[in-house]
């Protein structure tokens, strides 16, 4: 089945918001596995205006499922912070400095050079890499030859156009799915995906092996509960393999 990685930066930037350490981010990835998480995912950005790096390492210690770190390899700190915490996998997202939240995937083709060296760095030190990229077959070849273990499709699109015309949102997804499955590339998704279309999104994607999402399931906990929403959405991934 599908893995669910769940990302808890928002818990961070509460947190962040008073000061302190209510909400525990180191009790919330404990308690994300406790609950059904097939892994926990943190995002630290340069300014740690969520996920703090000590907290990185702070996680690190009490991770008993995947451990996923996403950020950008053009900052050296990154590099470094990866290389000593040595997770399960390294999500390489092109992010700018000061940017919001990730919003497009790598040009794998003017990047090539750049992505190889950064890749191979990596799974030299024993850690599975997968890089962003958007559904698009000529990046998802350039992927191939980067040397990475695994892409993740950058999915706002499909969650945009959802609503209006599924079969068409998702129609990009499934070409490049294919394609990469054939190049030999794992593959993983996130951005948006939420209870509304993930089971959709999950039984028309083949080989998907990874979700990772954190925004719209910790908005969903609030209401919902942490727990019952993280079964919540591990039974959208279960529903959609039993179609």
């Amino acid at each position: 089945m599908t893995s669910l990685s769940v990302n808890i930066n928002k818990i961070a930037t509460l947190r962040n918001s008073r000061g302190g350490n209510n909400p525990d981010v180191v009790k919330a990835a404990k308690d994300a596995q406790a609950f059904g998480a097939d892994g926990v995912t943190v995002h630290p950005r340069p300014d740690e205006r969520h996920i703090r790096y000590k907290d990185v390492y702070d996680i690190k210690s009490i991770i008993t499922r995947e451990f996923n770190i996403e950020g950008n390899p053009q900052e050296q700190k990154f590099v470094d912070l990866v290389l000593r915490a040595k997770p399960d996998q390294v999500t390489l997202v092109p992010d700018a400095l000061g940017q919001i939240t990730s919003n497009h995937g790598w040009d794998t083709i003017a990047n090539k050079n750049y992505l190889i060296d950064t890749i191979g760095l990596f799974k030299k030190n024993g850690i599975r890499v997968s890089i962003f990229v958007d559904p698009v077959v000529t990046q998802i070849r350039g992927a191939a030859e980067t040397g990475t273990d695994r892409i993740e499709l950058y999915t706002e699109a499909y969650a945009l156009g959802y609503g209006d015309d599924r079969e068409r949102a998702i129609a990009p997804y499934v070409e490049s799915a294919k394609i990469a499955a054939d190049l030999g590339l794992g593959i993983n998704a996130g951005h948006d995906l939420d209870l509304q279309n993930l089971r959709y999104f999950a039984q028309n994607i083949p080989g998907l092996l990874e979700v990772s999402i954190g925004h719209a399931l910790i908005c969903d906990a609030l209401y919902l509960g942490f727990e019952n929403t993280i079964q919540l959405y591990k039974r959208q991934l279960l529903f959609s393999q039993a179609e």
